[in-house]
């Protein structure tokens, strides 16, 4: 393959290390691959962290070596995707508390220039957030929020410069452009003003996990802002954010199963928090307030979610609800939109998501409908409960993304923006579908499919399957203008609907987790053989692809069966599932044993090591594989893909090489920036087309 068996792959030397649970040691002899952030991020590297650094530099070195064969076609890819981009672009403005606001591209530029203007006719806009210039210098770079006060005259933005998800929190004056003299270091990204001077913000202790509230006075110093909630439950993360009605400042604080709020009047910022309902096993909700009551998208004896109401006050005794939405048998209530006469409901049935208007003054509903047979809808940007017009998303495989407003009476449309895509690109050259297929024990699991009009089926053409299956997230029927240059060139796309996601209901996502988990992995190999046996392509030609939790996914079916893939690609592959879980001083351990369980515990522990991909690499022939990590990742730990690479080929059995590519200035997300990015990507692709025999 390309001269790669003369290439000698990077080596580490095994150092013995035993990890003991339940009577049961493992030996990780790559142990010692596992750097601590403050060793990543010292000025004067350690040893080992020199030698560990050195490691991936050979590993990046190798995986450039292997590819050079392709480094034409990578440029090429890669010019290709940029040129698709229409690089001097502006979003859709959404108005917002007198002001309308956008957020405009210039050409050659990475990053958005964020523009407000003054709800008033003839007023220009001014440029108030230039990201270009405030990621001039820095290898990495992440606007994670902006909030602006009341009185429109400060905005509170968060920036990431590691790529470990932890943001500095700015303050700048509208009205001069002056950076204020407050930073305040290691928050969550987000704020919440309660008046002109007053804002809440959330800090991260040394696992990552946001758990303190904190309220900050605009001109002191933040070493004195007080703390006015804190979470002590390691499996909950808290937030704090403002109502849309202007009223409250709410803290939410969540574990994967339970919610818990609390709300403050924003004219009350020295208060204490009310509690508004205390926190219940397997209870998860969400409180809106509107004037005079609140809203509660809750799971409460409804295990889809319905919607319930009740008046202020009276939120902490379930007896005073009033049912609004009832709980529907294969309709999972997804989300809630409340307007002044308005519920607009997201809800997900047959595997897509329908949106449906509910008018509060007469009872009256419509629902917004779509044609294409695998699509998203979305609730889009809408700041202002007092509105009788609805923002809304919408694209599918061969729609680009569409901003449309919809007026909540007349029950009509208006686009408003669709995604330029530069060049050829015509939608009718390229046809999508659905299939469902039936898995080992039965259930039918949905398949999104997309391909240009001219591939033939037949099983001659190459085809990348993608999936995740975690965490009830439901994996959407996405346009991509970047996913052209794999559909011209005659693969197609599709997109396994597994359990775990959440895209047939609240029991689908139950049925893919914690001792359901092993569906997740067997539903994808099912969909993977029957998109062999109904001829959309053959196992010479079947590739797939997933990242983080999906990227498990990827090492889970490649133990599983080897043979069945001409090619893998993992990014930020969650791998070392038992020892990761094992330690809980990782970022997000302890919240993640209501997902995977508990490794303290012995039943979960053998189940967890009964998949766990980097414990059961075997003797095999592997196909070749592509691996991605990001050496500030905080999700996904650096050296779980490092070290599964290093077990891989030393259990390879066959001639096919096994990649790593590790971006040493990124996290859990890769490359920031519209163009930077794509370098990925290509490199991606060129893998893909030359296993195809395509490059």
């Amino acid at each position: 393959m390309l001269g790669t068996r003369k290439l000698v792959a990077p080596k580490a030397e095994r150092r013995p290390h035993a990890i003991t649970a339940h009577g049961h040691t493992r030996n990780d002899e790559y142990y010692w691959l596992q750097l601590s952030e403050a060793q990543r991020q010292a000025a004067e590297p350690d040893a080992r962290t020199r030698e560990v650094i050195h490691h991936l530099e050979a590993e990046n070195h190798y995986c450039e070596t292997v590819l050079a064969p392709v480094r034409t076609l990578r440029d090429e890819l890669f010019l290709e995707l940029r040129a698709r981009i229409k690089e001097d672009d502006n979003s859709v403005p959404y108005r917002e508390n007198g002001y309308w606001y956008h957020h405009r591209y210039e050409e050659g530029k990475e990053y958005p220039i964020h523009v407000r203007r003054k709800d008033e006719v003839g007023t220009a806009g001014a440029d108030f957030l230039n990201e270009n210039e405030m990621a001039e210098g820095k290898a990495y770079f992440d606007l994670g929020d902006f909030e602006v006060s009341p009185d429109n005259t400060i905005v509170a933005y968060s920036l990431d410069t590691v790529g470990r998800r932890q943001y500095e929190l700015r303050f700048r004056d509208l009205t001069t452009g002056e950076e204020l003299s407050d930073v305040i270091e290691n928050t969550a990204g987000g704020a919440a003003w309660a008046d002109d001077r007053t804002v809440f913000y959330s800090r991260m202790d040394e696992t990552l996990r946001s758990h303190r509230i904190h309220r900050h006075e605009l001109g002191t110093d933040p070493a004195m802002d007080v703390v006015v909630f804190e979470e002590r439950d390691g499996a909950f993360n808290c937030d704090v954010y403002r109502s849309r009605s202007e009223r409250y400042v709410i803290i939410s604080t969540e574990s994967h199963t339970c919610s818990e709020h609390w709300a403050l009047p924003v004219d009350e910022p020295m208060g204490e928090f009310t509690l508004l309902l205390a926190r219940e096993e397997e209870h998860e909700h969400t409180m809106m307030h509107t004037p005079g009551k609140w809203y509660i998208h809750t799971n409460w004896e409804a295990l889809d979610f319905r919607l319930m109401e009740c008046a202020e006050g009276m939120t902490a005794d379930k007896r005073n609800w009033k049912e609004v939405v009832p709980h529907r048998e294969d309709v999972l209530l997804e989300d809630v939109e409340v307007f002044r006469d308005h519920l607009v409901l997201t809800e997900r049935h047959d595997g897509l998501a329908h949106l449906r208007v509910l008018r509060l003054s007469d009872g009256r509903e419509h629902e917004i409908r779509f044609n294409d047979p695998a699509y998203i809808c979305y609730v889009g940007t809408n700041p202002e409960w007092d509105t009788d017009m609805l923002r809304y998303g919408y694209m599918s495989l061969t729609t680009p993304s569409s901003v449309y407003e919809h007026d909540l009476n007349a029950k009509t449309d208006i686009l408003l923006k669709q995604q330029e895509v530069v060049g050829t690109f015509r939608a009718g050259d390229y046809t999508s579908e659905r299939i469902h297929v039936k898995a080992r024990d039965g259930e039918m699991v949905p398949v999104s499919l997309v391909r240009h009009r001219n591939t033939p089926l037949g099983g001659r053409s190459p085809l990348l399957l993608y999936g995740y299956g975690s965490y009830g997230v439901s994996i959407e029927p996405t346009f991509s203008s970047a996913r052209l240059s794999l559909l011209d060139r005659g693969f197609v796309f599709a997109i396994a609907h597994i359990r775990g996601g959440e895209e047939l209901g609240r029991e689908w996502y139950e049925d893919g987790k914690m001792e359901h988990k092993m569906n997740t992995f067997t539903d994808f190999i099912d969909c993977a053989e029957a998109l062999v046996v109904q001829g959309y392509t053959d196992p010479e030609r079947l590739y797939a692809y997933g990242g983080s939790a999906g990227g498990l996914l990827m090492g889970v079916v490649v133990n599983m069966r080897p043979e069945l893939w001409h090619g893998i690609i993992a990014e930020v592959p969650f791998v070392d599932v038992v020892t990761t879980m094992l330690d809980e001083s990782i970022p997000l351990t302890t919240g993640e044993f209501e997902e995977w369980g508990d490794p303290k515990e012995k039943e979960a522990y053998d189940r967890m090591l009964s998949y766990s991909p980097y414990d059961n690499v075997k003797d095999q022939a592997y196909p070749a594989m592509m691996v991605g990590t990001g050496f500030h990742d905080s999700q996904v730990q650096y050296w779980e893909p490092a070290k599964w690479v290093l077990r891989l080929r030393d259990h390879q059995q066959g001639p096919e090489p096994i990649l790593l590519h590790a971006n040493m200035e990124a996290g859990h997300g890769g490359a920031t920036g519209r163009f930077e990015a794509l370098k990925d990507v290509a490199r991606n692709y060129a893998f893909l087309l030359w296993r195809a025999g395509s490059a």
